[in-house]
């Protein structure tokens, strides 16, 4: 579930990145081609970048291994205590539910859109040329485009309007924009929660839109009749989803872009500021350091007046029975070894070792499993006082195959003189380790923002006051008709070139003031890398120091535990024992 909502976190920061960098530094260049293919690259990168991670080993020194694991050393008594059940609320799942209706309700409009657009080509009457596919409908549906299909109503147009509509329509056909189109609403679904992906949305197929006017305009001779016919378009208010339809609401802008001088080349260097924002993404969130220990070989070492017998998964029956009878012989330890079990190189795979000292059973271990066991050692030390003690030491190098905690009791001392005297005392669970708080983790630096501040109040035009283009007289041939449509459309052009001015010294301050704030940013990143690089070094030290402290006490506490509940099994056989061994006497 957390991953799920890291992938989420991580795909939807990144789509917000691109979205601003179009959008401050692209959206007015006319690289309309390559400001597609970026957009398309935001979106999958959105996507795949989250699941590559990068993984740095940092190498530690190993962490020592006590000689003896004395587990009664480490365990603290305290009351049992009964946990209360509260009624608590998962707010991951209640996010899920949430995000699941959501998407589900999407799911079922996209189907709805899919449908509709079928009803609308089902039983029409298809005029195949070249690569397309033309559909004269009947309905008041705005013109559209659907892969191959170019779908419109003849007799709301003229001839020359409807050239310039087929047109614009082929450029999305043979360019595929059906295609971004889909993409653009299948991310809709996917991240409907986040308000960005829809103005994402928009931009995508906003700039469609002025490759298809751009592409359009270049085979129609007379580029202001296309224009026309644009604000004639905005009319119709049906559209059907999922295709690519000529009419569009931000009209303005399209007629703005259509009459724009050619984006310098250099400004081609735009689309280079979106790789030092990726590589900050990843050297945050997508390195994982992982820490190891260094190998080396450790031998088993015990005190001066200690004596280990050291067991390996090469260990013979034999050589068990002469270790047994060695430690009964020097110590009076009784050993007795049962469910000895060999894989088919002939290698320990089980063991089970009960230790008795007199009628008193101190330790049991045992090793049950499917892989050869770990070579360990059985160490009994000898005090001043006399008073022996029996463990285990393993050879420092941890093993997953072998997890010692879930084969060794409790270590209990024996004095030779008072074993009459002993009594069976409940083991006591471990302690908890203490958290580590001495040192915090570095603070990460924060990336820079792109500069803000104020920006030139954009020129309101009220389109209701757009002077509308006069109509050309139904015969072309007859002179005082044309004359008068001649001096109408001049007339007309003086009325549009007024909107011009204030649109072109608008365009202007807005590059002034994002050329100063470019240069800001450049150098606020210089310092931004500075700083992340010694991030990283302290990032690594304080990686090595938790894996040293806080990583060695969770494994010792987990070993402690295991060691317990072996125990408590030990202690409660040893109780039902002496309660039959009470009631005899």
């Amino acid at each position: 579930m957390e991953a799920l909502f890291t992938f989420i976190a991580k795909s939807s920061g990144l789509l917000v990145l691109f979205y601003c960098a179009y959008f401050f530094l692209l959206r007015k260049e006319t690289f309309f081609n390559s400001n597609r293919w970026f957009l398309l690259a935001g979106l999958i990168t959105s996507v795949v970048l989250p699941f590559v991670v990068y993984t740095k080993i940092v190498w530690v020194d190993p962490t020592p291994v006590p000689a003896v694991m004395d587990y009664a050393a480490g365990y603290i008594p305290h009351a049992n205590t009964i946990p209360e059940e509260t009624f608590e609320i998962d707010w991951n799942y209640v996010a899920l539910i949430v995000y699941g209706i959501g998407f589900l309700a999407l799911i079922i409009k996209f189907a709805a859109d899919f449908y509709s657009l079928n009803s609308v080509l089902k039983g029409k009457q298809v005029q195949q040329e070249e690569d397309f596919k033309f559909i004269d409908i009947e309905e008041n549906i705005a013109p559209f485009s659907y892969f191959d299909y170019i779908v419109y109503n003849s007799s709301m147009f003229t001839a020359s309007e409807l050239e310039s509509i087929i047109e614009h329509e082929k450029v999305h056909s043979d360019q595929n924009h059906t295609v971004d189109v889909i993409i653009s609403r299948i991310f809709c679904v996917l991240f409907w929660f986040n308000p960005i992906i829809w103005l994402y949305k928009k931009a995508i197929l906003q700039n469609l839109e002025f490759i298809a006017d751009s592409e359009a305009a270049k085979k129609i001779s007379d580029k202001k009749a296309y224009q026309y016919t644009l604000l004639k378009i905005t009319t119709h208010e049906t559209c059907v989803a999922i295709t690519n339809h000529f009419y569009q609401s931000l009209i303005k802008k399209r007629i703005v872009m259509l009459n724009k001088n050619q984006s310098k080349k250099t400004n081609y260097w735009k689309y280079c500021t979106i790789i030092p924002a990726l590589a900050a993404f990843v050297f945050l969130f997508q390195i994982e350091i992982i820490a190891q220990e260094k190998k080396e070989n450790q031998e088993v070492t015990t005190a001066t007046s200690d004596d280990v017998y050291k067991i390996e998964k090469t260990t013979t029956d034999q050589e068990l029975k002469v270790i047994s009878e060695k430690i009964k012989q020097k110590h009076d330890f009784d050993v007795a070894i049962s469910n000895v079990k060999r894989n088919t190189a002939k290698e320990l795979t089980a063991i089970k070792m009960n230790i008795k000292k007199g009628t008193h059973e101190v330790q049991t271990i045992e090793i049950d499993g499917d892989e050869a066991i770990k070579s360990f050692g059985l160490v009994v030390s000898t005090n001043d006082d006399n008073v022996k003690k029996i463990g285990v030491v393993t050879d420092g190098e941890p093993n997953d195959s072998m997890m010692l905690q879930d084969r060794v009791a409790d270590v209990d001392e024996v004095d030779g003189a008072d074993v009459d005297n002993m009594h069976v005392t409940p083991p006591a669970p471990p302690a908890p380790p203490v958290r580590v708080g001495s040192i915090a983790p570095p603070a990460a630096p924060i990336a820079p923002a792109f500069p803000g501040g104020s920006m030139p109040k954009l020129p309101t035009i009220d389109m209701s006051k757009m002077p509308k283009a006069p109509a050309p007289p139904a015969n072309p041939r007859d002179k005082v008709a044309m004359a008068k449509f001649e001096k109408d459309m001049s007339e007309f052009e003086k009325k549009m070139e007024a909107f011009e001015p204030e649109l072109s010294a608008y365009e202007k301050q807005v590059d002034e003031i994002m050329s100063k704030h470019e240069a800001l940013y450049g150098k606020d990143m210089e310092k931004y890398e500075i700083a992340m690089e010694k991030f990283s070094v302290e990032m690594e030290k304080y990686g090595k120091y938790i894996e040293e402290t806080v990583g060695r006490d969770m494994k010792e506490y987990e070993k402690s535990m295991k060691a317990y509940e072996k125990d408590m099994k030990a202690y409660e056989k040893e109780m039902k024992k002496m309660e039959k061994e009470s009631k005899k006497s």
